[in-house]
């Protein structure tokens, strides 16, 4: 086995692993299939997304996470948004950040954006919690 082969095994463990991190206590949606998502694409998110671009030290996670969460609010990607929010309280993001961040991100990616992201953060993280 070529060393890259194992630099990238390496990295595809680490990105699994966090992965797990993230995702830790969400409900599996049953309506997404992953013999959807073809194999190379995959492994490119395992490896490099989160086996690399997360793992590195530039940022902490916690910064890293509220930084993910921002750029889904702007584009307006609930689907993700469903993802990350609760990764970032994995993570160590608090609500009351991401009530922040959100309210921040109104001024600038628009009004109705925020509103969405509020609705997808009361649905996957309810503020009694």
């Amino acid at each position: 086995m070529a060393d890259a082969d194992i630099d990238n095994e390496e990295k595809r463990k680490k990105g699994i692993a966090f992965f797990k991190k993230l995702v830790a206590g969400q409900p599996r949606n049953p309506s997404s299939s992953r013999s959807s998502i073809p194999a190379n694409f995959s492994r490119y998110t395992m490896e490099h997304l989160f086996g690399d671009v997360w793992q590195n030290d530039d940022l902490p996670l916690e910064l890293r996470s509220l930084i993910t969460c921002t750029i889904l609010v702007a584009l307006n990607r609930e689907a993700e948004q469903k993802i990350h929010f609760p990764g970032a309280k994995n993570l160590g993001v608090e609500r009351k950040q991401l009530e922040a961040m959100i309210t921040h991100a109104a001024h600038y990616a628009g009004w109705p954006v925020a509103a969405s992201a509020f609705r997808v953060l009361g649905e996957v993280w309810p503020e009694e919690e």
